[in-house]
């Protein structure tokens, strides 16, 4: 009997050089995903009235927006790299 909040990101490639890397956050309530930034889009997306209202809003924020789509660099293509060379010294 209470809210459900949380959030997830996750970055997809298929792409051994990572030039197809895309970063989704998503912002969930209660289930279901109500905003999301897709790095594809390059902004975020509202899904319900308070989602898209918020995306919106956020959607003005220059930096917050910038910091976002720096995502798909810094971490999505930082971490892969980490792994793939930590994978490719095992085989």
């Amino acid at each position: 009997n209470g809210y459900y909040r949380s959030r997830w990101n996750k970055c997809i490639h298929s792409s051994r050089d990572f030039s197809d890397m895309v970063f989704v956050d998503n912002y969930i309530f209660n289930k279901d995903v109500h905003i999301q930034f897709n790095s594809t889009v390059g902004e975020f997306v509202g899904y319900t009235a308070l989602g898209v209202h918020n995306a919106e809003l956020w959607n003005k924020d220059t930096t917050g927006l910038q910091q976002e789509r720096a995502q798909v660099d810094s971490f999505c293509k930082h971490n892969a790299q980490i792994r793939q060379s930590a994978i490719a010294d095992k085989t």
